[in-house]
């Protein structure tokens, strides 16, 4: 390899010898690159990224010497890389199977600082993928020589050209293992252009690597005479990135928290998404649409005139305006939009698949909101891009699919801001992550459907019934006795004079859910529809009391939710499953067991007991109508 010293991209910086202090300068003020490798299982990722760390250690090889000559002032001492240590590690690594997480890096070099994530290649691992690449300027597509373009090679060159990099670099790597055939590389690049096509990149830097040996990674090889493009790392160090600044951007700045140490004091802080905000510019707070000027900029280091993109500041109002955590500021003139219905492209990355109707927390920027996902319009073939019928999502798909949430989100499409337009799903119970995706646009009934409001209200309607509206909530497994107490809880109750209606989970599926099954997904939008029915029974008054299994619990918690405070109380028939079994009065026990009925709660679909209901019926330590006694002693004193 050439000798990295006298390359003329690596040149040593004349600034060493005649000022240090300005040569610390402008390396404090390089430009950052923020990238990702790629591609499929053991294609060379780690190497390649071992290769690249010890070559820029090398470059800086003269110029540690010089700083350690002078290391009082600058307190730096350099220190040897051995690349033999490093593929010791990776074959460590390699030993261990797989590698499950993303790994960050950081290097320099003379032009430019990088922060590089090393993603997994297994698929079952592409949610790390997506993470590494939601920040990443470039993606590095690593390919195996022997082995062409894989599955794993269209599937994250799909997900880096949707998350919006623009930047691709296809690294045919262990071209020493095919004796540096250009007939092989030519053969992939051909192959892999018609594939990039096909997915909308329309330009990308196709590179010729051997990370082991190093072959035109900072330097050109003498075993590729025919390949005349760049080096990697030269490509790495004068690609373009951000051609748009954030900074001519209109105004965007997410609120973090509202900053209140004392009564004369009140500002809104966050980080500058986009833009530039000086004192006196007009913004307007969303999604109230509120707005006033700029009366201050204040940070830790002392009021500011302006501040830009990037900076984390606290604004401060001329008004009196209603801003809180989540709201954004934005420029008065350009504000971004404002909806609560969707469409989306969503890539799934937990192990359960998703369940259509059920209710997600969606996380975007500083906001968090409730959100439920529609069956996909339609599932991508990453292989040949075709749009398949879908009624989920499993594990690492990508779908098309509309999505509502509970009040309006300021949003920007995905295209036009990443972090307005950007999110992720996270599951109400676990906590866990389980999906990102990006907005495409707001839905044209987002903006045509209004609420019409009423003069006789819910409070109005329990007046005239003299009650206070309730919905009981019964739950728990086939032949517990929910629907036995529920009826007897309703007779106790209209011998007391008080307004319900009874909703059987039996009855309901003769008419309004006669169209669903029992697939998890059927079974979760079973109850969305039944808790819809239920709340617009509590806003005429009545006490409605409801028999579904209801097997999981974010639906039980959704219906919740629905519910005005305190309205909602969760009803365990606490049933074993033998005894539940035993009794078996419609023989649905015996049809699941022998393979008959499918998808039955308890034998081959789970049943998530309550952690902690309102009321816990035991049926093997009460009768029927002692439990309807106890249910109705709590629900009136």
């Amino acid at each position: 390899m050439t000798d990295l010293v006298t390359d003329p991209i690596y040149k040593t910086d004349a600034l060493i010898a005649e000022d240090i202090d300005a040569y610390l300068d402008v390396h404090q003020h390089k430009t950052m690159l923020r990238f990702i490798t790629c591609g499929s299982v053991d294609d060379g990722k780690s190497t390649l990224i071992g290769r690249l760390l010890y070559d820029s250690k090398m470059i800086f090889e003269d110029q540690l010497e010089a700083l350690q000559a002078d290391s009082k002032r600058v307190g730096t001492q350099g220190q040897e890389i051995d690349f033999a240590l490093l593929v010791d590690g990776l074959a460590a690594e390699r030993e261990q199977g797989i590698t499950i997480d993303v790994a960050y890096r950081f290097f320099t070099t003379e032009k430019r600082k990088f922060i590089v994530a090393d993603t997994p290649g297994h698929e079952q691992y592409t949610r790390n993928m997506v993470t590494g690449a939601s920040t990443a300027d470039l993606a590095v597509i690593l390919i195996d020589a022997r082995k062409g373009v894989l599955v794993q090679t269209r599937r994250h060159s799909y997900l880096a050209h949707l998350i919006g990099i623009k930047n691709i670099v296809l690294a045919i790597n262990k071209m020493d293992l095919v004796d540096y055939d250009q007939s092989v590389y030519d053969a992939i690049l051909k192959d892999y252009t018609a594939f990039a096509h096909s997915i909308g990149i329309t330009s990308f830097t196709p590179i010729p690597i051997s990370g082991f040996k190093g072959d035109n990674i900072t330097a050109h090889s003498e075993h590729t005479p025919w390949y005349t493009g760049p080096t990697l790392m030269a490509h790495l160090e004068t690609v373009e990135v951000d051609q748009v600044s954030d900074q001519e951007k209109p105004l965007r700045m997410a609120v973090q928290w509202v900053n209140r140490p004392n009564l004369d004091f009140r500002g809104f802080s966050g980080q500058i998404a986009a833009g530039v905000v000086r004192v006196g510019d007009a913004v307007r707070v969303l999604p109230s649409g509120k707005t006033s000027t700029v009366s201050r900029i204040v940070t830790l280091d002392g009021d500011l005139e302006q501040a830009v993109a990037g900076q984390s500041v606290t604004l401060c109002f001329a008004d009196e305006v209603d801003c809180s955590r989540g709201d954004v500021i934005a420029a008065s003139d350009s504000p971004p939009q404002v909806a609560d219905q969707f469409e989306t492209t969503i890539v799934w990355m937990a192990d359960e698949e998703m369940l259509p109707g059920r209710a997600y927390w969606l996380k975007i920027g500083t906001q968090t909101v409730s959100a439920t996902v529609q069956q996909p319009k339609y599932q991508i073939n990453v292989n040949t891009m075709e749009q398949l019928a879908a009624k989920t999502l499993d594990l690492n798909a990508i779908g098309v699919a509309n999505l509502s949430t509970d009040r309006q989100i300021v949003f920007e499409p995905y295209a036009q801001n990443r972090t307005l337009g950007g999110f992720i799903l996270i599951d109400k119970i676990t906590n866990a992550t389980v999906a990102a995706g990006m907005l495409h646009f707001s839905l044209r009934r987002a903006q045509n459907v209004h609420w019409q409001a009423t003069d006789v209200s819910r409070e109005h309607h329990a007046l005239m019934k003299h009650q206070k509206p309730a919905v009981l909530w019964f739950t728990g497994l086939s032949g517990a006795g929910k629907s036995t107490i529920a009826n007897l809880v309703e007779k106790r109750l209209a011998r007391m004079n008080r307004h319900t209606f009874l909703l059987d989970g039996d009855n309901v599926r003769h008419g309004l859910n006669k169209d669903l099954g029992f697939t998890d997904a059927d079974r979760v939008e079973n109850i969305r529809r039944v808790g819809e029915v239920a709340k617009l029974m509590t806003d005429a008054g009545l006490i409605v009391i409801t028999a579904f299994i209801s097997p999981f619990r974010s639906e039980r918690e959704m219906v919740r939710q629905m519910m005005q405070p305190g309205e909602f109380i969760e009803v365990h028939i606490d049933t074993p499953l033998a005894d539940a079994e035993a009794r078996d009065v419609k023989g649905l026990y015996k049809k699941a067991r022998s393979g008959q009925l499918k998808n039955f709660t308890g034998i081959d679909s789970p049943y998530e007991a309550p952690l902690d209901p309102e009321i816990r019926i035991d049926t093997a330590g009460m009768t029927p109508d002692e439990a309807a006694d106890a249910i109705v002693a709590r629900l009136i004193p």
